[in-house]
Order: C-alpha cells, then sequence, then structure tokens
C-alpha cells in the first residue's frame, strides 16, 4: 500500500472516530514530525534505538494496517505478537500512535490517563523483578500493601493493583548485561493530568527508594 493510500486510510480512521469532516482529519493525519514527536512520549531517537524504526516508520506501518480504526490494546498486541516487539515499547508506539493521529491527548489512553517511570540498576533482571513480585523484597522499600500481584513473569514482566483505587502499574524488566537492568513502569487508570503528575513525581521516589535497597 502507497504512503498516500495509507494516510487516506487513517484520514477516514479519524474522521470515524471523531465526527471531523476530512480537511479538518486530514490536518490532523498530516502534521509534520517536529510538531509532534515531542508529545508522543519517547523521542523520534529513542524508539529508534528501541525498535529499529522511528516515529514516521512506525506511522506508516501502523496506518497501513489499519491501525485508526483498532482498539488500544489490539494495536499493542499487533506490535508484539506479530511484529516482534517488546511490552513495553508497543505500549510506547500504540500511546504515540494515537496521539499523533489525534485519537488521544498527551498522557490519555483507553483507560484513562497514565504515567511513565525508569530507572536502571546494577543489578541482574531476575533480581530486580523479585524486587517488585515478592512480598517480603518489596516491602523493604515500599509501604506494604501499596501493591498486589495480578499475573507476572519472572524477569520480564508484571502487573499490579494500586491499593484499593481502579489505578494499576504494569513492570516491564529488561536486561542490559549479567549485573545491569532496567524497570520501566506504567501506572494507567489515573483520572486525570494531575494525577499523572502526581504518579510521576511518586514513582520517582520510590524508585529511588529501591535502588538503596538494591545496592545496600
Amino acid at each position: 500500500m502507497t504512503n498516500e493510500k495509507a494516510r487516506k486510510r487513517a484520514v477516514r480512521a479519524r474522521m470515524q472516530k471523531t465526527g471531523e469532516r476530512y480537511a479538518a482529519a486530514r490536518s490532523q493525519i498530516a502534521k509534520p514530525e517536529a510538531s509532534f514527536t515531542d508529545d508522543l512520549g519517547l523521542s523520534d531517537a529513542a524508539i529508534r534505538r528501541r525498535t529499529g524504526r522511528g516515529w514516521q516508520e512506525w506511522l506508516r506501518v501502523l496506518d497501513a494496517w489499519g491501525a485508526g480504526t483498532r482498539a488500544h490494546r489490539e494495536i499493542a498486541r499487533h506490535l508484539q505478537q506479530t511484529l516482534g516487539v517488546d511490552g513495553w515499547s508497543a505500549q510506547s508506539i500504540t500511546v504515540g500512535y494515537e496521539r499523533a493521529r489525534g485519537l488521544r491527548g498527551v498522557n490519555e489512553t483507553a483507560d484513562g490517563y497514565c504515567a511513565y517511570a525508569s530507572k536502571t540498576y546494577p543489578v541482574d533482571v531476575v533480581s530486580l523483578s523479585r524486587a517488585f513480585t515478592e512480598v517480603r523484597g518489596r516491602n523493604r522499600w515500599l509501604d506494604p500493601g501499596t501493591l498486589r500481584v495480578r499475573t507476572s513473569q519472572p524477569g520480564r514482566s508484571a502487573r499490579f493493583d494500586i491499593g484499593d483505587g481502579p489505578a494499576r502499574l504494569h513492570a516491564w524488566f529488561e536486561a542490559k548485561g549479567p549485573s545491569k537492568s532496567t524497570v520501566s513502569l506504567q501506572i494507567t487508570r489515573l483520572d486525570g493530568k494531575e494525577a499523572v503528575d502526581r504518579e510521576k513525581v511518586l514513582w520517582k521516589k520510590r524508585l529511588a527508594a529501591l535502588g538503596d535497597v538494591l545496592r545496600g
């Protein structure tokens, strides 16, 4: 499919979702890269480093697939299962695509608003994941009861309920070497931008506390 056909398909998908006329929808789809990449979450260099493609390439790939008419989870699943993208990057690309195409606001997903945080530690990836999923280890850096495990894949990912509210935390773990690993967090189901800002500050402090425990 040519780029122009893919673009027209994306425009029609936006019209269907937003009710805009063709010209208004096309003006959003056709925005130059410099006008929106700052709002997509990851920079073009970062998304290319993680996935081998930059934002413009991912937009074309997803437009051609018809992502404009698909649900958030369906896009993320396609990126993971069909295109081989890791879970955290798949979520980042999906959110960035929805923002670029005007289908979501900044920090907004199908489940409300979301916040992001990440940090690298001088430990192996299995030890890092255990610090999140094992209650005894988690209680060393996080108030007891803050997180409740929903699902986990040791050394790869985990999902949690946060307290008694609707918010959830998704964690992805990535090995950077034998004794170096990174955790990337997505806090979802937040109720607005103020909650996003609050959670960013809070989890930055919590990840710093985890670093003190792991180094100690």
